[in-house]
């Protein structure tokens, strides 16, 4: 089963998917695309991502360094537009709706990004245009009702809160408290999660314990993470978690 790669509107899917192909990775490695090639592709000629209008579908053939050997992910990357969860979009595409739904049911593991909210940015950020933690938190009601309806297959449900160089004023030593070293010991991989969703998360715990009271299924992860395109360490975790647990 496949690995769903999703998302909010403007959240940096695309880039962060991009920039894991970057050759200079630690732990993981993406065998079957170019990084030089993609370029022209995923990014506008001023390095910003290009917004995805349509469903792709990519191969992503991950490898990751796990302290047991190397693992290999084949990982079906449906890069759908942000607007694919609103009923609009939905409606004017049902038959690219449809696909989507059938392809995420099928699916073992599903990675959401999403956007930080307001009250977490540093001081010179601007915060007009991000949501409030309010509006952020009733906007997860969305994903709380899809996850738990949309996804019977599913078993690792992972999400990140992306950029997160906007909200962390000590992104390195946050990546150094979560980092993965396959050959010494580091935090495992509950410990991670809620060292990340107790500082992040928090106002969302009951959100994420209805995800496993409604599914009801017996080894149902769901874990938080935070990512960015500008650390490499936090870029990595969620791959290296999908390959810890879906790789070959």
């Amino acid at each position: 089963m496949g690995v769903v790669y999703i998302g909010d509107r403007s959240v940096g899917k695309t880039h962060l998917a991009f920039e894991l192909a970057n050759p200079q990775g630690q732990y993981v490695k993406v065998c079957n695309l170019n990084y030089d090639n993609l370029k022209p592709i995923f990014l506008q000629p001023d390095g910003t991502a290009r917004a995805t209008s349509t469903i792709d579908n990519r191969t992503l053939d991950v490898q990751v360094q796990l302290s047991t050997g190397r693992s290999q992910v084949s990982v079906e990357w449906i890069d759908p537009p942000g607007e694919i969860f609103r009923v609009p979009w939905q409606l004017e595409h049902p038959s690219e709706w449809n696909s989507f739904l059938e392809t995420v049911r099928q699916s073992e593991g599903i990675l959401l990004v999403l956007p930080p909210y307001r009250e977490i940015l540093k001081p010179d950020v601007n915060p007009e245009t991000y949501i409030t933690q309010e509006q952020w938190s009733n906007r997860f009601d969305r994903w709380t009702k899809f996850f738990s309806y949309d996804c019977p297959k599913a078993r690792h449900i992972l999400i990140c809160l992306n950029m997160a160089d906007l909200f962390s004023d000590h992104l390195d030593k946050e990546a150094q408290t979560l980092a993965f070293n396959p050959y010494g010991t580091q935090l495992n991989w509950l410990q991670r999660h809620i060292y990340v969703r107790d500082r992040y998360f928090f106002f969302v715990q009951s959100h994420l314990e209805e995800i496993n009271r409604i599914r009801g299924v017996s080894g149902l992860s769901v874990r938080c993470f935070i990512t960015s395109i500008y650390n490499r360490t936090l870029l990595e975790l969620p791959w290296i978690y999908l390959a810890s647990y879906l790789g070959n």
